[in-house]
Parts: C-alpha cells; structure tokens; sequence
C-alpha cells in the first residue's frame, strides 16, 4: 500500500528535481535494515529490523527500480530502448543469483554483513560517479497539463513544500494520462495482470510444491538459480538480437505466452522434475516486463519518463496488494482436505489465467508512434 503511492510521486518528482536526487534517498534509506541485522540477530534487533524494513519498503520497494528505468529511458535512444532495458534486467538478474549463491558459502552473521557493506557500496558509487540526466531548466510542459509554464520562473504565493505536494497525481491527471495514449492503456493493463499473476505465483508456488513434493528451502534454492541464471541469459544474450528484429509488442506476447505455459506446468506438475523444467521457461518469460517498460517510455516525453515509469508501478503495486489476497486463500483451500475437489494445483492454474489475459491484451497492443517522433512530425508540419 506504501508503493502504491510513493512510486506515482516519486516518478514525478524525479522529473522535477532529476533522477539522481529521488535516487539517492531510496538507495540510503535500504541501507538501515541490512545494517541491523548485521549488528546483531537478537529478537529487539529483530523486531528493530522488522519495523524499519516495512517502513522504508515503502520507498524502496521498487523505486530504484524505477528511476534505473527512467534513467536508461533519459539516455538510450527509442530505436536501442528495449535492448538497453532487458540489459538492465538482466544485470539485475545476475545479481540476483550471485546473492542467492553467495549466502550457500557465507554465514548468517557474514551473509547481513556483506548485504549491508554492498548497500554502502551502491550508495558511495551513485552519488560519485552518476551524472544527473535531468537538468531542471530544460524541464518541458508535463503532459497532464495544457498549459505551457515557464519553470525558471517561480510561481507566486507557492512555497517549495506546495510545489511537491502539487507533484503527487490526482484520479484526474491518472486518467489524463492513460486517455493520452490507447497504447500506454493497453500496456498499464498487462502490467496490472502481468503483476498480478507474478505474485500470486511467488506468493502461492513454496506452499504448493512444499505440500505436493515435499520442497524444502534447498530445492526452493535451486528453482530461484536456475530461474535466475536462464533468465540472465536471456536478457544480456537474446533479447539484444531479438528486440530490433522483432519488436517489443512482438517479444512482449512471446515473454507471456511462455508466462502462461510455465504456469499452467507448475499446476498440473506430476513428478518433482516438472518444476524445474518450468523454471527454464524463464529463457522466454523475462522478456514482458521490460517490453512493458519499453513500450511505456516511447508514449511519453522525454521529460516525463518518471511520471510514466512511477505510474506503471504503482500499477504493478496495486496488483501487488491485489494478488495475495485473492490466491493465497485458495491456495490453501485446496491444498487442504476441504477442497471442493482433489486439484492441488488449481489456485496456480486460475492465477496461469490472469497471465493469459495479460496475453490476449497484449496481442491487441498496436504500437503507436513514439511521442517524440510525433512532436518532430508536428515540428515538420509548423515550419512548412
């Protein structure tokens, strides 16, 4: 619930005072909780960790994230966009599997350490070696507004702290920006979805297969490996070569098709080997999100790739705080001996669905023209 108000805000603030600002408080602020743990794992630290992790989640949790995107969008031609973002992904990605590997070798203590100093790590080199790629006199128009303002001069009666209490988006500039682009709409649709049906997997798939096959945290260990090292790469190796040829809308239904696949093989899994062929599915399915955030960066300006990134995932927030709500239940429904019916499997199979409307919708999508090719049409027509 935290993120799906603060990403809106601080994609839009970014625009306004640069990535780098906005960056730097989440990337701080993930530095607190790791640095508890890594002091000491007693139950007050622990209850220490525990509210300081829920209350900079909520600035956190996929912020950086964010920006990173808005970032990348900033300064990587339309044309080298999807590439640079699955680039992106897959970056992260390694990362992912180098710290789920690294804490098979470390102890607990040494395990919250290394987190922490890396945190430090992160932090130090942003704010060192990162330019800004927002600079706030070359601001342009937002694209909720009809009228052109002139940045550099101040509006009178309005102290600062109003100027970003105005930054947070109301219902009218949300609707305002999904009715700008039938496109962005289609694509803040399969977000939603998409996200839905992401979590309710991650949420639902440890209590299936520890209920079906008797998983425990070793083999949970390994499908988030094998998982993670195929959807590296994937994203450093294919989809480089595979996004100019074919397209993001093209590459985006081919990562959800393969979405649904996986899915619907984890629910009717009928050997423990099943599962881990499902998680090499990640070859294919890792190419939606970041043909979803390509797409996205092309409807807006290019001084609005923060408002336009902040709104997706507060999109992807909202699906978050949707998803468990609706498939955990049935999860344990019929993984207990009260099931209607014997199909351990069914809650991932109905959440296998929402990945496939997240499908259908995104085979209707028709790229539009990128928003700033249309404002150098418009330039065109002026001057002739």
């Amino acid at each position: 619930m935290g993120t799906l108000v603060m990403m809106p805000l601080i994609g839009n603030l970014s625009d306004k005072y640069g990535r780098k600002a906005l960056l730097t408080l989440p990337i701080t602020l993930t530095i607190l909780p790791l640095a508890t743990l890594a002091y000491s794992r007693t139950r007050s630290f622990f209850y220490g960790y525990y509210v300081l992790k829920t209350l900079t989640a909520m600035v956190c949790e996929g912020s950086v994230h964010c920006l990173s995107l808005a970032y990348v969008a900033d300064n990587v031609p339309e044309a080298r966009r999807a590439s640079a973002f699955g680039i992106l992904s897959g970056i992260a990605s390694c990362a992912f599997v180098c710290g789920t590997l690294s804490t098979r070798f470390l102890s607990t203590p040494a395990t919250f350490q290394v987190a922490a100093s890396m945190a430090i790590v992160s932090t130090v080199y942003m704010r060192l070696f990162l330019p800004d790629s927002v600079i706030h006199d070359n601001l342009s128009t937002p694209i909720m507004s009809n009228e052109k303002v002139n940045v550099t001069q101040p509006i009178e009666g309005s102290p600062k702290k109003m100027e970003v209490f105005k930054t947070m988006p109301s219902l009218g500039d949300v609707l305002t920006l999904l009715k700008s682009s039938v496109t962005f709409s289609q694509a803040a649709i399969v977000s939603f979805f998409s996200s839905l049906a992401d979590v309710g997997l991650h949420a639902s798939l440890m209590y299936y297969l520890k209920a079906r096959f008797h998983f425990n945290k070793d083999h949970f260990a390994d499908l988030m490996v094998i998982s993670g090292i195929a959807g590296t790469i994937s994203q450093l190796l294919l989809m480089p070569l595979l996004a100019p040829a074919l397209g993001e809308d093209r590459l985006l239904a081919i990562g959800l098709f393969f979405s649904c696949a996986h899915m619907f093989l984890y629910s009717i899994a009928w050997s423990f080997w099943v599962p881990y062929v499902a998680a090499m599915f990640s070859v294919f399915y890792v190419f939606s999100h970041p043909c979803i955030r390509s797409i996205v960066s092309k409807q807006v300006g290019s001084f609005e790739q923060g408002r336009a990134q902040g709104f997706i995932s507060g999109v992807c927030s909202f699906a978050n705080v949707i998803s468990p709500l609706a498939f955990s239940p049935l999860t344990a429904l019929f993984l207990s001996e009260r099931a209607p019916f014997y199909f351990p499997g069914f809650s991932i199979m109905c959440i296998g669905f929402a990945s496939m409307i997240a499908f259908l919708q995104s085979v209707m999508i028709r790229m539009a023209p990128p928003i700033s090719n249309q404002h150098m049409n418009n330039s065109s027509c002026m001057e002739a």
